[in-house]
């Protein structure tokens, strides 16, 4: 059985196979910016999450934190318009972009939330990683690809995080793998299948956290 261990001022799980994961003790949405705000120049690395509407981001970063609604998830896609930036223990933020892609809102309103992930994407001098969300269900749509490119351009590798593994068959997951990577056009990025519901996919996604964490120390 998984037991805890207390290294280096706090408390750490170690699993069977003697893997030592960082226990979350501590969340604090920190900081929103909406459209107009000036982005905040934070001290700790930051990780983002950016993926269009409706494809379960904030139900990941709930999952990710433990919690179960601090990041609001909605019936209402679209309804994430800031930028919200999530203190875990006081080493790293999770920083959640605005969803993309919402086919009900405004060109206006869509070229603002570009505006604002550009202008985080190019400013924030602690980021350190970005975990693009698509769903494993469908090939990436324009949207996606658009995002993918721009992260890439903005010289970042993106992280894929295959939201809504439990929709598929087990059979089906190597399958849609291929064709998420083929629709973006990507040989080498991490792809990690992803369930909100089992939490399948979650550990993966902490050992790359926690390689951004010991790689900054």
């Amino acid at each position: 059985m998984p037991y805890k261990k207390y290294i280096d001022g706090n408390y750490l799980s170690v699993n069977n196979a003697g893997n030592i994961q960082l226990v979350i003790k501590n969340v604090n949405l920190e900081i929103v910016c909406g459209v107009t705000s000036k982005l905040p120049e934070t001290s700790l690395p930051e990780v983002a999450f950016a993926g269009k509407s409706n494809v379960g981001k904030s139900s990941l970063i709930n999952a990710l934190m433990n919690r179960k609604s601090l990041a609001r998830t909605s019936a209402q896609p679209g309804k994430t318009q800031t930028i919200n930036f999530y203190n875990i223990n006081e080493e790293i933020y999770f920083v959640d972009l605005p969803g993309y892609g919402y086919a009900k809102a405004s060109k206006s309103e869509v070229a603002k939330w570009g505006q604002m992930i550009e202008r985080y994407l190019k400013k924030s001098k602690q980021l350190k990683c970005v975990f693009l969300l698509v769903d494993i269900r469908h090939e990436p749509g324009e949207n996606d690809r658009l995002m993918y490119d721009w992260v890439v351009a903005n010289g970042f590798t993106p992280v894929v995080i295959a939201t809504k593994l439990d929709k598929i068959k087990r059979s089906q997951i190597d399958k849609q793998k291929k064709l998420i990577r083929e629709g973006l056009d990507s040989k080498d990025t991490l792809i990690i299948p992803f369930s909100a519901t089992s939490k399948q996919g979650r550990e993966e996604i902490y050992e790359v956290i926690d390689k951004i964490l010991e790689d900054t120390v």
